[in-house]
C-alpha cells in the first residue's frame, strides 16, 4: 500500500499517531479488517493489471505463441506488482536492500495467488489465448480474470495480514 499520505518526511512520527499501539498490534492480532486487505489487494492488482496488460499486448503484437507471451505477462505482472511497494517504501525512507526485502515480503504471495487465478481463468477461457487485442473475449477474459483474481486473494491477504505477513509488513514503514 501507498503510505506516503501518512507522512511527508522520510522519518516516521510515531507521535503522529496518538492512539496506535505498536505496529505488530496495529489491526493485526485481532485479525485484518476486509477493508484493508481490500486496499492491499487492490494495490497488488494495480501493479500486477499493468504488468499483465503490458506482457500480453507485448507477446500479442509480436504474435508470440501463448507460453512466451503468459511467460512475459507473468514476469512484468511480478516486476510492476513490486516496483509500487518498492518506490512506497523507499519514499518512506528505506535503503533500497531493505525496500527490496520488505516488497518481496509484502508483495509475493499476493501476486503469486493472483498470477496463478488470473492466467489460469485466460487460459481456460476457450479461445481467450489465441484472440487478439482487437476482440472483446481477449480483454473481457483477461479483466474477467482480474476480478475473479480479486475476489480470491482478498481473502488470502486478509488472512496473512492478520498474521503479521504480506502488507502488514509494510505498515512498519508507514
Amino acid at each position: 500500500m501507498d503510505h506516503t499520505a501518512h507522512h511527508s518526511g522520510s522519518v516516521h512520527d510515531h507521535a503522529a499517531h496518538e492512539g496506535h499501539h505498536d505496529h505488530a498490534a496495529h489491526g493485526m492480532r485481532a485479525g485484518a479488517s476486509w477493508g484493508m486487505a481490500a486496499k492491499a489487494t487492490l494495490h497488488c492488482l494495480t501493479g500486477c493489471a499493468i504488468g499483465e496488460i503490458l506482457g500480453m499486448v507485448i507477446g500479442t503484437a509480436l504474435m508470440w505463441d501463448n507460453v512466451p507471451t503468459m511467460v512475459l505477462a507473468i514476469a512484468l505482472a511480478f516486476l510492476f506488482g513490486y516496483s509500487f511497494t518498492l518506490l512506497a517504501v523507499r519514499r518512506a525512507g528505506l535503503d533500497f536492500k531493505t525496500a527490496i526485502k520488505v516488497a518481496l515480503a509484502a508483495d509475493t504471495v499476493s501476486i503469486a495467488v493472483m498470477e496463478l487465478v488470473d492466467n489460469a481463468i485466460i487460459a481456460m477461457t476457450p479461445g481467450a489465448m489465441d484472440a487478439h487485442l482487437s476482440d472483446s473475449l481477449f480483454w473481457s477474459a483477461l479483466l474477467g480474470g482480474f476480478a475473479v483474481a480479486f475476489l480470491i486473494t482478498t481473502p488470502v491477504n486478509k488472512w496473512m495480514i492478520g498474521r503479521g505477513k504480506g502488507h502488514a509488513v509494510v505498515h512498519a514503514y508507514h
